[in-house]
This record gives structure tokens, sequence and C-alpha cells, in this order.
């Protein structure tokens, strides 16, 4: 019998997908075309080789445990936000703790003025890219001019034998208030509906998963009305309480970081995947674990000082069974 639960717990028919905030992975290079001066050797925050090396194998130690315990295996995608460009990505999947899980990258240059992206990681054994783009959001600041956020990143690909749709976004920040910069997150959200409205219109039953940091929460307009309509269904909706979110502001929990999917996952088909449960990856070890902000998430720097934690937001993710 003791062979038998073993063999089980190896071989699970569960696969989770996940969503990562990596906050600021930045390389120590400095890029003359993005604002990236604060991440260097000689800038305050003294982003130097070690304190890189550090993020990396702590990112990796994370991503390789998201939805481990029950899927006996670490996810087979993981939607990324705030990554420089394809080399930190690819230290990343380089790194100790992911190196044998043979991750593949799909990634881009975003025209953000900071130059953070988003990007894709998935599991080759798993997944096959048929297709990717990068679309962009244009938004513009109060002033009228041209704000320069990240694009969705949109990757159709093949995951054990079932096409699958993935949009990958990280949405205009909340940083000149909340409301004032709302609009700019509807129209990201619109932007989504669009690329949406592309698919089904060449095949009605596509399977569709948004995933991102939308910088609003699962009831703020932007989501709930503009993203989250009769077609797709947003398992993080229950998930925000009081005590529990990814990101923490001013003792506030808020539920950015989301994963969104078409109603067809709800649906149980043979060879095909439905949707099992979905969580937020926040264990002990991604958290303050003492003092006046003891729970919130651990992170690199906190008030200017490097702490060499994760990053400010917790994992999300959902679990899928194949069928």
């Amino acid at each position: 019998m003791a062979n038998k639960s073993y063999f089980s717990k190896k071989n699970t028919n569960y696969h989770t997908i996940a969503f990562y905030n990596l906050e600021n992975l930045f390389d120590t290079q400095d890029d003359p075309n993005t604002l990236d001066e604060d991440f260097l050797p000689d800038s305050e925050k003294q982003w130097n080789r070690k304190r890189y090396e550090n993020k990396i194998f702590k990112l990796g130690t994370v991503i390789s445990n998201i939805g481990f315990s029950k899927a006996r295996k670490s996810p087979i995608l993981v939607g990324v936000a705030e990554v420089e460009n394809q080399k930190v990505l690819e230290d990343l999947v380089s790194s100790k703790h992911l190196k044998n899980k043979n991750y593949g990258i799909v990634h881009y240059d975003s025209p953000d003025e900071r130059g953070i992206d988003v990007g894709l990681l998935y599991q080759k054994e798993h997944f096959e890219v048929v297709h990717s783009e990068s679309i962009p959001v244009l938004v513009d600041s109060q002033r009228g001019e041209r704000d320069y956020t990240r694009d969705i990143l949109w990757v159709t690909g093949i995951l054990n034998n079932e096409e699958i749709h993935i949009l990958v976004n990280h949405w205009p920040s909340r940083r000149d208030g909340a409301e004032s910069t709302s609009y700019k997150r509807i129209t990201a959200a619109e932007k989504n509906r669009e690329i949406i409205s592309k698919i089904t219109a060449e095949n009605s039953n596509a399977k569709i998963i948004i995933m991102g940091d939308f910088n609003d929460d699962p009831s703020s307009e932007s989501v709930n009305t503009h993203l989250v309509q009769n077609d797709l269904f947003n398992p993080m909706e229950k998930l925000l309480t009081r005590y529990r979110g990814t990101t923490n502001y001013r003792s506030q929990w808020n539920l950015f970081d989301q994963i969104i999917f078409s109603h067809n996952f709800h649906k149980y088909e043979k060879g095909k995947h439905s949707f099992s449960s979905a969580s937020i990856f926040d264990d002990d070890f991604l958290k303050i674990y003492k003092g006046r902000y003891k729970g919130k998430p651990f992170r690199t720097y906190a008030a200017g000082k490097y702490t060499g934690g994760y990053s400010d937001h917790f994992p999300v993710y959902i679990r899928l069974q194949l069928n």
C-alpha cells in the first residue's frame, strides 16, 4: 500500500496555473532606453550582483512550490510581471529550484518607461506555444500625453493536447490616485475584451485564461464590469478578506493579482481541463515574521532599505484537473 500511495502522490492529474508579480526584477546593467537607474550597483539601492542572485534564487524557490502540495509538481504555466527583460527570465528558469523543470519563456519588450514587462513561463513537457504576440494598451495621461504602459501578452498553445489562450496583463498603476487613474485600467480591460472577441470569432468555444496584476480588486469597475462579463468567471472574488489578499497598502489588503477564465472550464469532458480550485500562495516563508508589519509580503526593499525578501505581492494560482 505504501508504494501505491507514493506513486499516486507522484502522479496526479492536477495542474497548477499561476501568476506572480516579481516586484522589480531588474538586472544590474544600465539600459540607456529605460528608467532603470534605481537598480544599478552605484544607485542608492546598491542593486548589485549578490542581491540580484539572491532575489533570483528566492523567486525560483517560490515558483517551484506554488500548488505543489496537491499537484505534486511545480506550476505548468506561470504569468509574471515586473521583469526587465528576457535575460532575467532566463536566469530565473536556470536557478536552482527551476532548472530541472524545463521551463520555456515567452517575452516581449514593452514600451513601459521603466522597462518592466510581463512574460509567461511554461513547462515544455505540458505546453507547446502555437502563437504569441504583444498587444499595446494605448492610454493617455491626464495631460493628454501618451502613458507608456505594459503591453498585454497573448499566447495560444496546446496544454496537454487541449488548445488554450492566455492573456497576461499588468495594468496601469494607481500611483496618482485610484479614482483619477481608473480610466486607464478600464481601457486595459476593454483591450482584453477586444482580444477575447477576436478569439471567440474564430472559435466560439475557445478556452481562455486572463491573468495579471490588474491594480484593481475583483469588485472594481474595470474588472467586475468591463472585463468579467457573462462569458467569464472570476474565482478570486471570494479570496479577498480583511485579513487576506495579495498586496497590502497602509494595512489594507488588496487582491490586484487575479486569474479569470472562460466558463467552459467548468465543464467536465474527458481529455480536457476543468477548474478545481483557486487560492493565494501565501505560505509563512513569504511573509514578514515579526514586528508591526507581521504577516505582510516580505519584499526586497522596505522604506528604501534592502531587506532581502521576495516580492511585495503574493502569487495567485488556479488548479485545473485533466479529466
